[in-house]
């Protein structure tokens, strides 16, 4: 692989390197109700990234200790598989995954309406299976629909989308050679409906010019992210009037 200073993140014709323009996304396929065991489950394809999520609660919260007598627990755990990227990771949590583990949760925690379950937790595992960019904010939005998909009741469903720079453009959507080696990653989630910021980070450099731009470029991408998010439910439990007969 080549260094930040020879490799060329944006063509003369403007392009990127997979042959996006600066505002577009990667394609996005979502699905729900995946596994069988779980309360929900959602799995995302989301340009080369492949997460599952599993979904298990309300249910009891365990050690006693973390019983909340107004409110739910909201534990999501992050896990980035061995095989998810081109070097094997070491399996196991690590600081990187515990504190997306602990961001993720948080902006959940924010959509939910875990005051009507006290006492209890609800579980959400987030396993990337192949790792390609951007799979904290990928992940994140997976869990939104694995969780509704549970039949948990949300004030909102969360989606999200990163910015960033990359050969000196602000960027949609970074691909992992922009991720790699571009100027900055700007992941922000959202509510999708109130577009109140649940989850923002940053990594590197960017004018408030530039954060402005890139903040415009996300609001307008969780807009399509979202119904992407409202197909992949609505799918599941539309019911094809012709089944039924005349």
């Amino acid at each position: 692989m080549g260094t930040a200073s020879d490799i060329k993140l944006i063509g003369d014709d403007g392009l990127r390197l997979d042959g996006r323009g600066l505002d577009e996304l990667r394609p996005i396929k979502m699905e729900i109700n995946v596994l069988n065991r779980a309360d929900g489950s959602s799995y995302i394809e989301w340009g080369g990234n492949k997460i599952m999520v599993a979904v298990y609660g309300p249910r009891e919260a365990y050690p006693k200790h973390n019983q909340d007598i107004n409110k739910a627990f909201v534990r999501a755990r992050y896990n980035m598989a061995a095989f998810s990227v081109d070097e094997r990771k070491r399996p196991g949590p690590d600081r990187r995954s515990q504190e997306i583990s602990k961001v993720l949760s948080e902006a959940l925690e924010s959509a939910i309406m875990t005051e009507l379950f006290p006492r209890t937790q609800i579980d959400v595992f987030i396993e990337v299976l192949q790792a390609d960019a951007g799979t904290r904010i990928a992940g994140l939005t997976a869990s939104s629909i694995a969780v509704a998909a549970a039949g948990i009741p949300m004030r909102d469903l969360v989606v999200g989308c990163t910015a960033g720079k990359a050969g000196g453009k602000v960027v949609l959507d970074l691909s992992k050679d922009e991720d790699n080696f571009g100027e900055a990653d700007l992941p922000i989630a959202v509510l999708a409906r109130s577009k109140k910021i649940v989850l923002m980070q940053m990594d590197g450099d960017m004018t408030l010019e530039e954060i402005d731009q890139a903040h415009s470029m996300i609001f307008s991408a969780t807009d399509r992210i979202y119904q992407i998010q409202r197909e992949a439910l609505e799918s599941k439990y539309t019911v094809d009037a012709s089944q039924w007969g005349e």
